[in-house]
């Protein structure tokens, strides 16, 4: 284009105030797409399936304080009550609640003995009733019977013969066929054995934040324990309903405890993600204000280049240049300018993400998240700018001749 040399030469005359648009362009880019890619990691955390009915599922502590407590007969009329409770689906004591942030993990091994490479998994106690309870989908093998289920006293280090794990353990186990490893043996404490009797498709252990989060297992276990939770799913759309109904419930057939924390898995799903909820509003808010400051920034520089220009402008337009033609003009310099920061933003933006791959062991940064991120910021510029481009083809030939 004709206009390229003027550009050129004007920009030169000016370079400081182009280059130091053209930086701000780049560090916006670099921070915007790291920014929504750190936010796209969040979501797709947050968007992942628990395995659980989580609508209609509440859990709440039972905490004895009395004497002479029997713990096996008090649990089986707590359950018996609760199971009693019209518009109760199930219910089952457990040790941990999926995404609750606290739990039980430990090791499992193909061979006994020490030396053999573990992997980790979460650990939930439960009884029969427990897949039920807890909405999951058994893929292969077959749920506990009441015959499998252990009384675990306080003091036990010991564990059961039989465990039920999800998809992601037995794939971790088996790579590649996770249906093989139903019916095998693995050895948990080293040289404890245990038969993996069934397969859930989906069951998330308590941290979100854990690498193995869709690995757990399930072991029929029930606990003697003076600080105990019972886990109860109701009939769909029931769950409020039932939550200070059961808690009375359980509150007056024994006045020598305390039922409290009684709480949904919704909550506890929204407890969990508090964080990445927050620190994508905190990064959506960066975005705004950086891609704010960047247009400010060019609406600046434009109008300064126009003010100094007021004369040239005027030239041209004396000789006939057309309005249209001076717009162009400052929205073809504000486009060279965008592509020099976008070219150096582009850059920074990639090793940046390659950065946070190698230390957050995070997915890599996609092209079209990129390339979404450079076409942003040319929108950007060119709105920025038409603002000032419309000023200056505003200016009239005689006035701008005048002008000193």
């Amino acid at each position: 284009m004709l206009e390229l040399g003027p550009i050129f030469r004007a920009l030169l005359r000016q370079k400081i105030g182009a280059i130091l648009i053209a930086l701000q362009i780049a560090l916006t880019l670099c921070i915007m797409v790291n920014a929504i890619f750190m936010m796209q990691q969040r979501s797709t955390q947050m968007a992942r399936p628990s395995g659980l009915d989580e609508a209609n599922l509440f859990y709440l502590s039972n905490t004895v304080f009395g004497q002479n407590y029997n713990h096996q007969v008090a649990l089986a009329d707590d359950l018996r009550l609760i199971r009693g409770t019209p518009g109760v689906v199930d219910a089952t004591q457990i040790n941990a609640i999926p995404l609750s942030g606290g739990g039980w993990s430990m090791g499992l091994q193909h061979q006994a003995g020490e030396g053999e490479n573990s992997i980790g998994v979460a650990v939930y106690m439960v009884d029969e009733h427990g897949i039920n309870t807890l909405g999951l989908e058994l893929i292969a093998g077959e749920n506990f019977q009441l015959t499998d289920i252990e009384w675990r006293p306080a003091s036990s280090v010991s564990w059961p013969a039989r465990a039920i794990v999800s998809q992601a353990m037995a794939e971790a186990l088996y790579p590649g066929a996770y249906q093989t490893a139903l019916g095998k043996t693995v050895y948990i404490n080293q040289h404890e054995a245990i038969e993996i009797s069934g397969i859930v498709k989906t069951l998330q252990a308590p941290w979100n934040g854990w690498n193995g989060v869709e690995r757990s297992m399930l072991v029929p276990f029930q606990m003697e324990n003076r600080n105990s939770r019972y886990l109860i799913r109701t009939e769909p759309g029931r769950r409020d309903e039932l939550m200070p109904i059961i808690e009375k419930a359980l509150a007056e057939s024994n006045k020598n405890r305390i039922i409290r924390n009684v709480t949904s898995l919704e909550d506890t799903r929204a407890d969990s993600y508090r964080s990445h909820n927050a620190t994508n509003k905190i990064l959506l808010l960066v975005i705004v204000i950086l891609t704010l400051i960047t247009a400010f920034g060019i609406v600046g520089l434009a109008m300064f280049s126009i003010n100094r220009r007021r004369r040239q402008i005027g030239t041209r337009r004396a000789l006939g240049a057309t309005q249209l033609q001076v717009m162009r003009y400052f929205m073809l310099e504000n486009f060279l300018i965008s592509s020099l920061g976008v070219l150096i933003g582009a850059a920074a933006a990639v090793g940046l993400n390659m950065w946070l791959v190698s230390k957050f062991e995070l997915a890599p940064l996609q092209p079209q998240l990129l390339l979404f991120g450079v076409l942003a910021l040319y929108l950007v510029g060119q709105l920025a700018v038409l603002y000032p481009a419309r000023k200056a083809a505003a200016i009239s030939p005689a006035t701008a001749t005048r002008s000193v």
